[in-house]
């Protein structure tokens, strides 16, 4: 297997370690600042129900509680309107640090606009909102990870020559990124493009999409799926004995039961629970007078068969 930049190998080896130092930050602070009033976050998520969503809420939970805040989280349950009110009514609450996970990252402007405008302190995460629409990004730069796997995709010798379709999510931003980011670059070099479907970021839709292009196109190379729903949803739906394999997004036990059986050759790794931590920590800093970071790169990993066994105890 051939390794991947030094910013992906940092992301496969500090995968841990980054969450224990930053509760260990987060410790700290706590101890020189014993008011748990004045740090009242409020956090906005997608849904509940993907590992990745949950693992990050986990962070920002243990993150909280380590620096004295309090955190409330409402769950859109994949409702962009639903997550303005969310919006709404955390400003209406008092919140100082509001913590955004966009569905829509346009949509949500007119709410996040009013919560900065009284002053409440925002964070992004996963999804990069308009410069000026939050004070710190916390979480991976989309368009370059997209290319990234595009290139790793180059590199193993599978563009050239080779079919692919997408599973992906049209009502996400940031999974349009890594879609049209990874087509650029492995379209450039010799593979053949057949056909995007959307799962719309859920699981049952993404396996039927998965069952469908396979039927279509029994000869068809790989699957490319965005996000945790697509790559579920298409390893359900291809059993190991089917010559189209998976490329994609988001390690979970049934992603991992995948690498194992052949299904899956490679998936881009995020790390949400420290996404959380850092944001958490990011809104504690900034209340106590700190200077915003803007962005907080939280590294990728590429993991293949080859080196899976770290992530077995995160996805028991």
């Amino acid at each position: 297997m051939k390794t991947t930049n030094s910013r992906t190998r940092k992301g496969a080896t500090a995968f841990a370690a980054a969450i224990a130092l930053s509760l260990t930050v987060a410790a700290c602070s706590s101890d020189s600042d014993d008011s748990a009033s004045d740090c009242d976050i409020g956090m906005v998520q997608i849904n509940q129900t993907a590992a990745f969503f949950t693992q990050m809420n986990e962070g920002a939970e243990e993150a909280a509680a380590a620096a004295g805040c309090e955190l409330t989280i409402a769950n859109a349950n994949g409702d962009p309107a639903k997550q303005n009110s969310d919006i709404e009514n955390f400003v209406t609450q008092g919140v100082n640090g509001l913590i955004v996970v966009a569905i829509d990252v346009n949509g949500v402007l007119p709410a996040v606009q009013a919560a900065m405008a009284d002053g409440i302190k925002v964070i992004a995460i996963d999804a990069k909102l308009d410069e000026g629409n939050y004070d710190t990004f916390v979480g991976v730069d989309n368009e370059a990870a997209g290319a990234e796997i595009g290139q790793w995709v180059v590199d193993e010798g599978l563009a050239d020559g080779t079919s692919y379709g997408v599973i992906g999510a049209k009502n996400s931003f940031i999974q349009n990124q890594r879609e049209d980011s990874f087509k650029a670059v492995v379209d450039a070099n010799g593979m053949v493009f057949t056909q995007s479907v959307s799962g719309d970021n859920v699981q049952e839709q993404a396996a039927d999409a998965a069952q469908n292009l396979v039927a279509a196109q029994p000869d068809l190379d790989y699957i490319y799926t965005t996000g945790e729903p697509a790559t579920v949803g298409a390893v359900s739906a291809l059993d190991a004995a089917s010559a189209t394999k998976i490329i994609g997004w988001d390690l979970t036990r049934e992603v991992i039961s995948g690498l194992d059986s052949g299904s899956v050759i490679a998936i881009v790794q995020q790390d949400p629970r420290t996404e959380g931590v850092a944001a958490v920590n990011e809104i504690k800093s900034l209340l106590d007078g700190g200077t915003a970071a803007g962005f907080i790169d939280v590294p990728i990993a590429i993991v293949t068969p080859g080196d899976v066994e770290p992530y077995r105890a995160v996805f028991p």
